[in-house]
């Protein structure tokens, strides 16, 4: 239980990192130019790791990198970009919302891990917890937007899935590097097409890049990735629900912003979601009291399976006992004439 408990901290910082990264976007850096802002996000944060890590792509590894590095970061970017472009912030985030359950049944198709009834519950109560933090913007629903989003999440979650069928070809922190760095070089031609020219920083916003790219973006995949080696991916995908809880407090805490009852709702279902889909949860889930039955002689108790009671020595001297009454009437029997052991049976169990 430590284990797992101490790992769902490590996968959190993920989405907390994540979370904190609108608000430093929104406050520090240059609104005009979100898909430089990608590659200035994740190339230097997948060399710095490369830096920690000196270890190039062997074998397949060069196309796995590639591919995960598309789905998790090039495509996953610019899909986002247009879904922010075409669609009110909480459409957009209901969308992304649903991405633990997708995760869940990605996992079951590539992976085999049948989705649980706790962490599909958990996942339920998330998306209707970000609905009533989030939702309540007014805006038409564009289809180009709503498949942006959709890509985004099902890509992500293709992604994520991916990592951990992958986990045990190579040590998580150069697959993360390997990653970000091909995601990062892929936006850049894309970059160039849509936003011409890369922005000019201040130092406000050189030092909001440097937090982006350690803590929102090195520091986090990296957690993240490593929590996916360890847990199940539902699991992990539920914790990323912290992600738009983090935005919202990080509003009220610094932003000056106000919460009302639905948005304290909705903060509240999405913690409980992520808390019921914990292993922890379904360990106690599986192992609580069992209700107790009663029987139709009122006496209250569990069925019981009378070839279990008492051990074999105890069994032995009523079984030679019966045989013995069998060859010599003289022989008491051990059990009452009138009582037979099918109405033991219906006694205990009440049927």
């Amino acid at each position: 239980m430590e284990g797992n408990l101490r790992w769902a901290a490590v996968a959190a910082i993920g989405p907390i990192a994540w979370g904190s990264n609108y608000f430093v976007t929104n406050q520090y850096l240059p609104a005009d130019s979100p898909i430089w802002g990608s590659v200035i996000r994740a190339l230097p944060a997948g060399l710095i790791l490369l830096a920690l890590r000196r270890e190039r792509p062997r074998g397949s590894w060069w196309w796995k990198s590639a591919l995960l590095g598309l789905l998790n970061i090039g495509a996953f970017f610019v899909l986002i970009y247009v879904a922010a472009q075409r669609l009110p912030s909480g459409i957009a985030s209901t969308t992304m919302a649903t991405a633990p359950i997708v995760m869940m049944f990605v996992a079951w198709l590539l992976l085999a891990q049948r989705p649980q009834a706790l962490p599909l519950a958990g996942g339920g109560l998330g998306v209707i917890g970000v609905v009533l933090m989030l939702a309540g913007g007014s805006g038409a629903i564009d289809p180009l937007g709503v498949a942006a989003s959709v890509g985004a999440m099902v890509m992500s979650s293709f992604g994520y899935v991916l990592t951990q069928r992958w986990r045990d070809d190579v040590d998580v922190l150069p697959m993360t590097a390997w990653q970000l760095v091909a995601g990062g070089l892929m936006l850049i031609p894309v970059a160039v097409l849509v936003e011409g020219a890369p922005p000019v920083l201040d130092a406000s916003s050189a030092l909001a890049f440097g937090y982006v790219v350690v803590v929102a973006t090195a520091l986090a995949n990296w957690a993240w990735f490593a929590a996916l080696r360890r847990m199940r991916a539902g699991t992990v995908g539920l914790i990323g629900l912290l992600n738009p809880v983090t935005g919202v407090a990080l509003g009220v805490l610094v932003g000056g912003e106000l919460l009302g009852l639905r948005q304290v709702a909705g903060l509240a279902l999405v913690l409980i979601g992520i808390a019921v889909g914990q292993p922890v949860v379904s360990r106690w889930w599986r192992r609580r009291p069992q209700p107790r039955r009663v029987c139709s002689s009122g006496v209250v108790g569990r069925p019981i399976n009378l070839d279990r009671v008492g051990s074999a020595s105890d069994r032995a001297p009523a079984a030679t006992l019966a045989s013995s009454a069998a060859t010599n009437p003289a022989v008491p029997s051990s059990r009452p004439e009138s009582t037979s052991s099918s109405a033991i049976v219906v006694a205990s169990t009440g049927r």
